[in-house]
């Protein structure tokens, strides 16, 4: 039996190189960190550390007074901090999972079939890409008024669907599937709804997860807005945004505010950093 040699190249870099390339990398990643581990111990430190300057990475006498205060304040006010977080949390799950879905849909169609109207749809899309949300504020307004949204969750998670960032991830992901393997499902007798979810979603995880991780971030953050003016109705960082207009005294409490407010977004790009990362060096922007 003929043995198979198998041959392994060396990388061409000289262990100086290495090494150099790693602490240039370590660098780089310390300089990124940074800002998140400080924001982390300015939340442990009492208020008289939080002036020191230059400032101390590690508290002196570090305390967990900040979060107890905070939850203090959140107790004593009149809506429920639950109230708050459920908002948060409802208007975050809904408004993803309907972006994500209607993105996906939308974007299917668009990647790979051939219909009248399909580039200047895109272009379209692409354009919608230049405009900041506060161009469009007032015929938003307008719109919600005409649908009688305005105080109800629909004025804050219908819009997010329509978000043109999403559209465009996805169709420039989904045309990377080969059309040999739609092709295949359609002659083993699958439909379209079932080469969607069972053939399209699987093969473009990385980009709607990557979609999920940018939607979540914007709904969880998502403060004050113009459509909501019932109390009850307000999102959890409206009202620890309220804390931070104490001003200097509660300057402690604010920096565990920023703290929660990471949380689930850092959570969830942790958890899915591998497909972001594919996301971001195949995504097919190409045009």
């Amino acid at each position: 039996m003929k043995r198979i040699k198998i041959c392994r190249r060396r990388v061409n870099r000289s262990l100086g190189g290495t090494i150099l390339l790693f602490l240039v990398m370590l660098v780089f990643a310390l300089f990124t960190a940074t800002p998140l581990i400080l924001s982390i111990s300015n939340s442990f430190k009492p208020l008289d550390e939080l002036w020191l300057f230059p400032p101390k990475l590690i508290p002196i006498n570090p305390t967990g007074k900040n979060y107890s205060d905070m939850m203090t304040i959140m107790s004593n006010s009149w809506v429920p901090f639950l109230r708050y977080l459920f908002n948060t949390v409802f208007i975050t799950v809904a408004g993803t999972f309907g972006h994500v879905i209607l993105a996906s849909m939308c974007a299917f169609p668009l990647a790979k079939k051939k219909f009248p109207g399909r580039d200047v749809i895109f272009n379209i899309i692409v354009l919608a890409l230049m405009f900041n949300a506060t161009v469009t504020a007032i015929p938003n307004y307008i719109i919600m008024a005409e649908l009688k949204w305005i105080n109800t969750y629909l004025a804050l998670i219908v819009p997010s669907f329509a978000t043109p960032l999403g559209l465009y991830l996805m169709k420039q992901f989904m045309e990377q599937i080969p059309d040999s393997l739609l092709e295949a499902a359609r002659i083993d007798g699958a439909g379209q709804w079932r080469i969607f979810w069972r053939i399209a979603m699987p093969n473009v995880k990385a980009a709607w997860l990557t979609l999920t991780l940018l939607q979540v971030q914007n709904l969880w953050n998502m403060g004050a807005s113009n459509f909501i003016f019932n109390e009850e109705l307000k999102t959890l960082s409206y009202a620890l945004g309220q804390i931070l207009a104490g001003g200097i005294a509660r300057a402690g409490v604010g920096a565990a505010v920023t703290v929660i407010m990471m949380l689930v977004p850092i959570t969830i790009f942790i958890t899915t950093q591998s497909s972001i990362i594919e996301t971001m060096s195949t995504s097919g922007m190409k045009e």
